[in-house]
C-alpha cells in the first residue's frame, strides 16, 4: 500500500478572470482527472486577479468545501502574468499546472504533460494546438507575439506556450525570484531551462458565452514587454540603425555635392530634403522613445513598484507564504 510520504503532489495555478460561469466546471474536472491515478494528490490556486464579476464569491464557496482549492485576491487588477507568479509562490507540489478559468484548456489530456516530465523529457511541457480557437484579430497578434519571442528570446522556431502548460517544481521557484513589474512568462520560462516539449492536443471551446478578456491593449502590453523586459537588441538594433543613416546621410551628402560641381546647373530638391528630414526625425524619435521606454521601466523598479498586491487568501498557510 502507498504511503502519503510515497504520494507525488500537481499543484494547479488558475488566474481567474470573468468567470464566475466557468471556475467551477474547470476545478471539478481537475478533481476528476487526479483521481485517475491514486498516487497522486493535488491542490489547485486560483488568483483572482480583480475580476469585475462574482467569480471571487464562486471560489470562496468552492474552498469552503474542499481544502485543496487555495485562493489568492488581489486588490487591483494586474494581469495574467503577474497572477500566474503569483499563484506559482504559493506551490507546495512536485509538478506544477498553469491553465485558463475558461475551460478551453484541456485538462483531460492531463497526463501527457505529466509523463512527459516524469520520464524527463524536458523540464516543461506546453499543450500544442492543431487548431486554434480564436478570432482572426487575436491570431494576428498572437503569431506577432511569437515572431517577437524568437527574435528577442531566442526561442526555437514555431515554439509557442500555450494555456496549458507544465513544469517541474524547480522551474517555478526560479521564475519566482524575478519580483519585478512587467513579467513576462515566456521570458521566464526559458530564462530557466530551454528544455522545452510540446505535446499535440486540441484546444476546446470556452464553457461560457464570454469573449476573451485579451484586448488589444493587453495584447500590445504582452508584446513591450517581451520586447523590452528581457533583451537589449531593440538597443542593438537602434545603434546600428543610427550608424546606418549617418553612412546613408554622409554618402548622400557627398553625391549632391559632386553632383552639383559636375553640373552646377542642377537645382537642389526641395521636397526631396523634407522627405529625408521627415523619414530621420520620425526614426529618432521612435528610437528615443524606445530609449526612454528602458528608462522609465528602470525607474520604476528602483522604486519598487509591486508586481502584485494580495488583499485576502484563503487556505493557504504561513509557511507556504
Amino acid at each position: 500500500m502507498m504511503g502519503i510520504e510515497d504520494m507525488k503532489k500537481l499543484s494547479f495555478v488558475i488566474p481567474c478572470y470573468r468567470s464566475e460561469q466557468t471556475i467551477e466546471k474547470v476545478t471539478e474536472e481537475i478533481g476528476r482527472v487526479v483521481g485517475e491515478r491514486p498516487e497522486y494528490d493535488y491542490e489547485i490556486i486560483c488568483v483572482n486577479d480583480a475580476s469585475p464579476d462574482g467569480v471571487w464569491g464562486v471560489l470562496k464557496k468552492l474552498a469552503s468545501a474542499n481544502s485543496r482549492i487555495k485562493l489568492v485576491d488581489f486588490a487591483q487588477n494586474m494581469g495574467k502574468h503577474a497572477a500566474v507568479l503569483a499563484g506559482f509562490s504559493y506551490v507546495t507540489g512536485d509538478y506544477v499546472v498553469n491553465l485558463d478559468d475558461d475551460y478551453q484548456s484541456p485538462v483531460n489530456e492531463l497526463w501527457k504533460l505529466i509523463d512527459a516530465l516524469e520520464k524527463d523529457e524536458c523540464d516543461i511541457a506546453t499543450a500544442k494546438y492543431t487548431i486554434k480557437k480564436e478570432s482572426i484579430f487575436k491570431k494576428l497578434g498572437s503569431n506577432v507575439n511569437l515572431l517577437m519571442s524568437e527574435i528577442m528570446l531566442e526561442k526555437r522556431k514555431g515554439l509557442r506556450f500555450e494555456n496549458f502548460v507544465a513544469a517541474k517544481r524547480f522551474v517555478c521557484d526560479e521564475m519566482i525570484k524575478y519580483r519585478n513589474p512587467y513579467p513576462y512568462l515566456e521570458g521566464l520560462y526559458l530564462r530557466v531551462s530551454k528544455r522545452v516539449k510540446e505535446i499535440p492536443m486540441e484546444e476546446r471551446d470556452r464553457a461560457d458565452s464570454n469573449t476573451s478578456g485579451f484586448t488589444f491593449g493587453k495584447s500590445f502590453s504582452l508584446f513591450v514587454n517581451g520586447f523590452l523586459s528581457f533583451s537589449v537588441k531593440p538597443l542593438r538594433v537602434a545603434t546600428i540603425i543610427g550608424f546606418l543613416f549617418a553612412a546613408f546621410g554622409l554618402a548622400f551628402g557627398i553625391f549632391v555635392i559632386v553632383r552639383k560641381i559636375v553640373n552646377p546647373a542642377v537645382k537642389i530638391g526641395y521636397s526631396s530634403i523634407m522627405a529625408m528630414l521627415s523619414l530621420s526625425n520620425g526614426l529618432i524619435m521612435i528610437l528615443l522613445g524606445m530609449i526612454g521606454e528602458y528608462v522609465g521601466r528602470i525607474f520604476i523598479c528602483i522604486n519598487n513598484s509591486p508586481q502584485y498586491v494580495v488583499r485576502e487568501t484563503m487556505n493557504i498557510e504561513v509557511s507556504e507564504k
